[in-house]
């Protein structure tokens, strides 16, 4: 697992904000601390070089997971 960055709340839309430290492709699987999958990379938004991610979350309840490090 490697660290990407940090979950920063659920969008109006229902989709994980998470502001990245690094470039992840659409498709990519976003995990919580212990390894499990929280989320889908849906797209990437803003410069390449301070890049957010748009992630369709997997749980009804995972507003348990904002403030928290995503991983890959």
């Amino acid at each position: 697992m490697e660290p990407i960055g940090s979950i920063l709340h659920l969008s109006k839309s229902g989709r994980l904000i998470i502001k990245s430290n690094q470039e992840v492709k659409a498709g990519t699987w976003i995990l919580d601390q212990n390894g499990n999958k929280i989320a889908k990379v849906h797209e990437i938004i803003g410069s390449v070089k301070s890049p957010y991610i748009s992630a369709t979350p997997l749980e009804k309840y995972v507003t348990k997971v904002i403030g928290e490090t995503a991983y890959i």
